[in-house]
């Protein structure tokens, strides 16, 4: 292809340009490819590595004599407690062990909020309207959570080392309505950002109008490095240091370590945040499952081990974050027709074609057999203001049908591009 931009081409030039891409798309939709790769799913190999956990255990007395066969322990074993600690520098009394998702404990912790307020401030279903800070693109399920329950997402951009924290610091210092903010600190979720050291100390100690403003810190990727390890400095303790120990809700799980949907979550928060969450959880349940608890601990037995496991799942996923980003370069650097981010950790790469094009992209993309996000979920209400961000993930396909699928992205982020100078 011509590398010269697209933007630079002659209306004949781009006709040209266009014929070539249209017969290059029809060949490969003779092809008959049928790939989802909507979500993040991990592959059957990744899968693999952790068969260990599926079982396994076979004392059931834990380290203060309570047999975790039965009732009790409401706020987790403290094994895995420690456990986390460990893993996530974090101290164990901080910690509360949930279920198989982070994700109930922070749609949980959101009800709570609504419904019992926090701090003794007044709950927020008696505030007029609530409204919540959503670093985009980000997070689909943290907007479809803020959706669901009437709170208003308010878009804050994201830079190089995390949100727009002028931006941030300005609406969370002027309006008391601003409740909080949603943050993927570690390789977000989707373009791989990490957040800096002043990010952090930023978040922990900028000026809020409401006293029960709150970040729900959910660090997903915390240890999932690819390209060597990134460290993310320790939210808890800035806020500690800070002044203002109950502002954070620290979410983390094991679901991508071992067995989506079959892991252990917990949430890290302060003393007076744990009681509030333990009143209600005792509400709500007897207590999580341990035996679930005792099977994965027994697999990735310590903090130690845990990290050299994952840095098999990272060997694994290395290769496929190499074809697509190398497939990017080869097939669309020069020509003008996106941007995007190379992360060294996480699970996704985001692209972001001209402005117009992701719907586009996406459609074409579908109609040739390969299912993609859909245009707009990394914002809001599934309203991204240019129609250009797109959220690749890589981790489900081998890796024939990965380089397959990205040189058909390709095509279709071109010829999205070209149908857009065409139509001008």
């Amino acid at each position: 292809m011509d590398r010269r931009k697209i933007s630079e081409l002659s209306q004949a030039e781009l006709l040209a340009l266009s014929a070539e891409l249209e017969e290059q798309y029809l060949e490969f939709k003779k092809r008959g490819v049928k790939l989802d790769m909507s979500r993040g799913r991990p592959s059957a190999t990744q899968l693999d590595l952790s068969m260990g956990a599926a079982g396994g255990v076979t004392n059931f007395v834990g380290v203060k004599g309570a047999d975790y066969r039965n009732y009790g322990l409401l706020d987790g074993i403290p094994e895995m407690k420690q456990f986390f600690a460990d893993l996530l520098e974090l101290e164990a009394e901080d910690i509360i062990v949930g279920g198989n998702a982070s994700l109930n404990l922070m749609y949980d912790a959101m009800v709570r909020l609504i419904l019992r307020g926090t701090g003794g401030e007044k709950p927020w279903k008696d505030v007029k309207e609530v409204k919540f800070l959503c670093p985009s693109p980000g997070y689909d399920r943290h907007f479809a959570i803020c959706e669901h329950l009437g709170i208003r997402m308010i878009v804050v951009p994201m830079k190089e080392d995390g949100p727009d924290m002028d931006m941030v610091e300005k609406l969370a210092a002027e309006d008391e309505t601003v409740k909080g903010i949603w943050c993927v600190p570690l390789y977000s979720n989707p373009q791989g950002i990490c957040y800096s050291d002043e990010t952090v100390d930023r978040l922990a100690s900028m000026k809020c109008a409401a006293r029960d403003f709150r970040i729900f810190w959910d660090n997903a990727y915390g240890i999932h490095h690819i390209f060597g390890e990134t460290k993310l400095k320790n939210i808890m303790e800035s806020c500690r240091k800070a002044g203002n120990p109950d502002r954070v809700y620290y979410f983390f799980s094991t679901s991508k370590i071992t067995f989506p949907g079959a892991g252990v979550a917990m949430v890290a928060a302060s003393e007076n945040n744990r009681k509030e969450i333990l009143r209600t959880m005792g509400i709500q349940t007897i207590g999580y499952d341990k035996m679930n608890q005792m099977r994965t601990l027994n697999f990735l037995k310590n903090a130690a081990h845990t990290r050299e496991h994952m840095k098999r799942l990272g060997d694994s996923l290395k290769e496929k974050f190499e074809i697509v980003l190398a497939t990017l370069d080869k097939n669309l650097a020069g020509t003008g027709a996106a941007t995007w981010h190379s992360p060294r950790g996480g699970y996704f790469v985001a692209l972001d074609t001209l402005p117009g094009c992701a719907k586009e992209t996406i459609r074409l993309a579908a109609e040739a057999g390969v299912k993609l996000t859909p245009a707009g979920s990394t914002y809001p209400y599934h309203m991204d203001p240019d129609d250009s961000n797109i959220r690749i993930a890589p981790s489900f396909p081998p890796c024939d049908e990965l380089r397959e699928a990205m040189y058909l992205f390709c095509l279709c982020v071109k010829l999205a591009a070209v149908r857009k100078f065409l139509t001008k």
